[in-house]
């Protein structure tokens, strides 16, 4: 083995898909990409890390509520377009041609053109890691897309795509927890 700097050690353990976080500060609808999740145990928990130096953090913490859009590989410019402008002066609905969906839980709109939607509330802001925990309280899959590949960031700029589905449910039967 090669020894890797340290710093470059994130890029090896990838936190899970890439996704869309929207937000709604009054009738202004923003759009963050977030590459860092986690899903808190198999309740409908999440955390994603986000700060201050994110425009849509200010709404996240004021209104405490968002949407976590998945998106799928065939959005990947617009994925990274949106991660790479600000909401303080771009309408990234708009400029990527995102069609914003209201939401029936939360102000933050869905967003049509991913693959899944979660509404969600924010349960607790963990300002010492940047962490923000969130739980689902409504759930939208669109089982019509063709497309149903998800982003992975690496992490330096580039991204991995889901591969083949590997089925081995009969082989955990009983092993995970009621409704999963």
């Amino acid at each position: 083995m090669r020894r890797l700097k340290l710093g470059k050690a994130f890029t090896l353990v990838e936190p899970g898909p890439v996704v869309l976080v929207t937000t709604s500060d009054g009738g202004q609808h923003n759009i963050m990409t977030i590459s860092w999740t986690m899903v808190a145990g198999f309740t409908p928990l999440f955390a994603i890390t986000t700060g201050p130096w994110n425009h849509s953090y200010a709404a996240l913490r004021r209104n405490r509520e968002c949407v976590i859009a998945v998106p799928t590989v065939d959005l990947i410019d617009a994925v990274v377009g949106i991660g790479t402008c600000s909401g303080a002066d771009t309408d990234k609905f708009e400029k990527f041609g995102l069609t914003p969906v209201q939401g029936r839980h939360v102000r933050a709109p869905l967003i049509r053109e991913c693959l899944a939607n979660i509404e969600c509330r924010v349960t607790d802001i963990v300002r010492k890691h940047d962490i923000v925990m969130l739980e689902g309280i409504a759930a939208w899959f669109e089982h019509a897309r063709k497309e149903k590949r998800t982003l992975h960031a690496v992490g330096d700029g580039s991204f991995v795509a889901d591969g083949r589905r590997l089925d081995r449910r009969k082989m955990m039967r009983g092993k995970l927890p009621p409704g999963v």
